[in-house]
């Protein structure tokens, strides 16, 4: 099932064959669990990737943390290894993104701690961190008007609420000493070149910031956070770049040691790592596949980043406002068009806490291990058999736990909720409010499961591409290196290149079916009319469906 959910383990995978002499690009993605790093051609091509564990602590419920001196040594490990057995002259650009994690250092650039313990090494208020509950339900009581960006309703994952936590709870310890504020990407952008500008990706999404206005100081004021107003913002950011933009003179002296990679090569204003990944995949070619997208534009597309959390990201050219859904932002992921965000906190860690608390775990890791397997591929086979028998939709007929234990963040953004929320309703909240949408494209580590792939198509009606470069996020990055690098003229550019010499995407099926292909299930005991959906003569799935218009819609 899920067995690569959440970007954790070791190991390196290196090129194989030779390679024509051309320019490289790196791409480093700091993920919840791990450091991954990918060298990429100029084809969009992995040719060799490398991952790292990372340290985390939780002191508490609900408090994460995490070290930027371990991550970036784990950066280093990684990226050294990527470019092995290659002239690193070849490499031409880098790229980061990380997950959207605070961190905080003093006016020297030392950490300073989180924390009540006085850790200063844990000086990262990890993005899933729920500490500023109280926090976030003041700023959301202002009802401010910078809150019609993040769907009427501030996320308790957003940086406002742990910046007014650390100046609440750790006064002396950390506030007060603090010099620098950095979104986790931005960190990575500085400590490889020195330039303490900040994405617009980041601070767009995450800090409040305007591409259009700029920053709002009366929102500060009103929530007890005038200190940015009062130093003109340069604890948060003042100069602010689109991804894809060159950073300062590029990797410095002692950067580039640290990363076995030569001075002075770009590197490039960096995404969040959602963003990363709606960047590899939205721009795919899938011509000859017969997706009513192929005729549509982009905005077509839906990308679903699904890994430790979900993301759903949808572009449009004008501004979308949708309840409960993060932006409209604009410039935040492709340049020129604004960005909604929908999500689910956790989505992947939550199935492994549902799986991992159940009675029947240590049986199931035992089998699992005897056949060698990982307890989610074995879960899979074992439906597989199931299927043989009857089809598994049956197995939820009576009865479906969804295990939104960490709230829902959209769209009805209620960080209190627990219960089942999932794209569907996020899709449904977005075309509601003026996106249309025709189309699923997925990345990150849940895609890599064919049930949690194929549910997403059964239940939202959609098609479900996914890129055949598996590691999209990684790629996305890479496509800022190659942007910074001045080899394209924008990432636009590259991402039309590189994602159509990803050797096209796989499609996996569609599920809207003329009525002649629904056939009804014989000897069904439930109340409502259940159908079996048939594809290739092939059995897929069941759902209560009815019909509408000429076709088949699912049943609320």
């Amino acid at each position: 099932m899920m067995w690569e959910q959440t970007r954790e383990g070791a190991g390196t995978t290196m090129p194989g064959g030779d390679q024509e002499p051309g320019s490289y690009y790196v791409g480093v993605d700091v993920g919840t669990g791990s450091v991954r790093a990918a060298l990429v051609d100029q084809r969009g091509i992995i040719l060799a990737f490398a991952d790292q564990p990372i340290n985390r602590w939780e002191p508490q419920f609900n408090h994460h943390e995490q070290s930027s001196e371990d991550i970036w040594a784990a950066c280093c490990v990684v990226t050294k290894q990527v470019v092995q057995g290659i002239d690193v002259n070849q490499i031409r650009g880098l790229g980061f993104d990380a997950t959207c994690s605070l961190v905080v250092l003093d006016k020297q650039f030392r950490p300073l701690p989180v924390n009540h313990e006085g850790e200063s090494h844990r000086n990262i208020i990890m993005w899933l961190d729920h500490r500023a509950v109280s926090q976030v339900h003041r700023i959301n009581e202002t009802k401010h008007r910078v809150l019609q960006c993040v769907g009427g309703v501030m996320s308790v994952e957003m940086q406002a609420p742990k910046l007014l936590w650390l100046k609440e709870n750790l006064r002396e310890t950390c506030w007060d000493k603090a010099g620098h504020f950095f979104d986790l990407p931005d960190f990575l952008s500085w400590k490889a070149t020195g330039v303490t500008a900040r994405s617009l990706c980041s601070l767009v999404c995450k800090w409040t910031y305007s591409a259009e206005k700029g920053w709002d100081d009366s929102f500060w004021k009103m929530v007890g956070l005038e200190d940015f107003v009062a130093d003109n913002y340069s604890k948060i950011g003042n100069q602010m770049l689109p991804p894809g933009a060159s950073l300062g003179n590029g990797l410095t002296p002692e950067a580039a040691k640290d990363l076995g990679l030569p001075a002075g090569i770009a590197v490039a204003a960096s995404l969040i790592d959602a963003h990363a990944g709606g960047l590899g995949v939205i721009g795919a070619d899938v011509r000859g596949y017969g997706l009513a997208c192929e005729g549509q534009p982009v905005t077509s597309r839906l990308a679903v980043i699904c890994g430790t959390s979900s993301c759903h990201m949808g572009i449009s050219k004008d501004p979308i406002f949708v309840p409960g859904v993060w932006g409209p932002y604009f410039s935040a992921m492709v340049p020129g068009f604004w960005l909604n965000e929908g999500g689910q906190s956790v989505t992947g860690k939550l199935i492994d806490h549902m799986v991992q608390g159940h009675a029947a775990f240590p049986e199931l890791q035992a089998k699992a291990t005897a056949r060698c397997q990982s307890v989610y591929a074995y879960l899979n086979s074992h439906l597989d058999l199931i299927k043989k028998a009857r089809p598994v939709g049956f197995l939820t007929v009576d009865l479906h736990v969804w295990p939104d234990f960490h709230g829902n963040r959209s769209p009805l953004a209620d960080l209190t909720l627990k219960g089942m929320f999932g794209t569907r309703l996020i899709v449904e909240a977005m075309e509601a409010a003026g996106h249309s949408l025709s189309t699923l494209f997925l990345c990150g580590g849940l895609s890599k499961n064919p049930l949690f792939v194929q549910t997403h198509a059964d239940i939202t009606g959609m098609p479900v591409v996914l890129s055949q470069e598996a590691e999209s996020v990684l790629v996305g990055a890479a496509v800022l290196g190659a942007c910074a690098s001045g080899d394209f003229t924008s990432v636009q550019n590259p991402l039309i290149r590189k994602t159509r010499g990803i050797r096209t995407s796989t499609l996996l099926w569609v599920c809207w079916f003329k009525l002649g292909w629904v056939t009804k299930l014989s000897g069904s005991s439930v109340e409502q009319p259940y159908l079996a959906i048939r594809c290739s003569d092939k059995m897929l799935w069941v759902l209560g469906l009815k019909e509408r218009e000429g076709k088949v819609s699912l049943m609320r």
